[in-house]
């Protein structure tokens, strides 16, 4: 049985063609600072450390917890605005809580 070139490369071409555009699509990427991200992940466990000890804690999360490695990888890869949120957000909380 023989095949034919046509036959195979056609859809391999269609496939590859798409495959490209695809990827020439810009995406949504986020580089944020390594340095800015360190002081970021210290502040954060910091003030989940104070509102641990505060008695409106509900406990460890994933916005309040210990993990740097965790802030610091999610502030690299995060909108700039979600991460000054989130710090502010941190902020204001510890200030209703008494801290």
């Amino acid at each position: 049985m023989r095949v034919s070139f046509r036959k195979i490369a056609v859809p391999s071409l269609a496939v590859l063609s798409v495959t490209a555009a695809i990827s020439a699509i810009p995406g949504t990427s986020y580089a944020a600072d390594p340095a800015y991200c360190a002081q970021y992940a210290q502040l954060a466990v910091h003030e989940a450390q104070v509102l641990s000890t505060l008695s409106c804690f509900r406990g460890f999360d994933g916005r309040w917890h210990l993990n740097y490695a965790k802030h610091y990888g999610w502030c690299l890869t995060a909108d700039p605005g979600a991460v000054a949120a989130e710090r502010d957000y941190r902020r204001m909380r510890i200030a209703q809580c008494g801290g």
